[in-house]
């Protein structure tokens, strides 16, 4: 990894306002840049916004479509990474949280929400595939809002090399203090187990459809520290550094870089002694 400053931006983005989610991403892209940020995250489907209803299949987009193209533009201009939360279309008339890796000069890349929370399952079709994006410069992973809570998927990233993990939300309900400290109980050990950064955002304000996302957004380091946050609950950018220096200095501890010393081999035998469904996660 080298030294990167990063943003992630805290947006209201009401369902199907498709025009006016789209202008926000470009408005708040270009204030990322003129603060210096090389990569900006936003929040889980913002330029569909959020919503369980079928409807939402309605305003889902492909990554091939004039959306994508104009966001690829973007990326050119900014000389930036964008990470951008969408619905896509998907079978049976449903959608798939999608987040696209919008790249300078390269098509986009997606990846799709694994774990379907209960209350998304009648719109929602979960995305098989983990993967990290990235090169030598910076490996990341992405993971939407309810993915947080599955500790193996953050180690499957770690293992593929990701020093950062995203964790773009559309997390209604609560106010902002009380959302951070619902985020802290797991974000940090997602952070600190296996030795990456955390970067986390939230929608900001009502989405249309009763829904209120208390807007914040937090940085963790690879130790498992909090080193920013932004509860103030308005739309906006949290800008930081993230330094390499950090990343070597844990992984090249003995005592706190854990997944060296990871078994796999034993967890597969275990899983496979009890009967256990395997997925492909289980082979990392």
């Amino acid at each position: 990894m080298q030294n990167l400053r990063i943003a992630a931006a805290m947006l209201h983005t009401p369902v199907g306002r498709l025009e006016d989610n789209l202008a926000a991403v470009v408005a708040w892209t270009r204030r990322a840049g003129q603060a210096g940020a090389r990569l900006i995250c936003f929040p889980e489907m913002t330029l569909t916004g959020y919503s369980t209803r079928g409807s939402l299949a309605d305003y889902s987009l492909s990554s091939d479509g004039p959306v994508g193209k104009t966001l690829q533009q973007l990326a050119e201009r900014e000389a930036m990474t964008l990470l951008v939360g969408t619905a896509e279309p998907a079978p049976g008339g449903r959608v798939y949280a999608a987040h696209w890796v919008v790249q300078p000069g390269v098509p986009i890349a997606v990846y799709r929400k694994i774990h379907i929370a209960p209350p998304e399952v009648q719109a929602l079709v979960a995305g098989d595939r983990v993967p990290v994006f990235g090169d030598e410069a910076l490996r990341f992973g992405i993971q939407l809002c309810y993915d947080a809570h599955f500790p193996e998927l953050s180690a499957h990233m770690a293992c593929q090399g990701a020093d950062v993990i995203f964790f773009p939300h559309a997390s209604p309900r609560g106010t902002p203090a009380e959302k951070c400290r619902s985020w802290m109980r797991h974000l940090t050990a997602r952070a600190f187990d296996n030795g990456v950064y955390v970067v986390a955002c939230n929608q900001a304000g009502e989405n249309g459809e009763g829904l209120y996302f208390p807007a914040l957004a937090m940085v963790i380091g690879p130790s498992g520290d909090l080193l920013a946050q932004d509860t103030s609950g308005q739309e906006g950018l949290l800008v930081l550094d993230l330094d390499a220096s950090l990343l070597d200095h844990v992984r090249s501890h003995r005592m706190r870089h854990f997944l060296p010393n990871r078994r796999p081999g034993l967890y597969r035998r275990l899983l496979d002694r009890q009967g256990a469904p395997r997925s492909e996660s289980d082979d990392t």
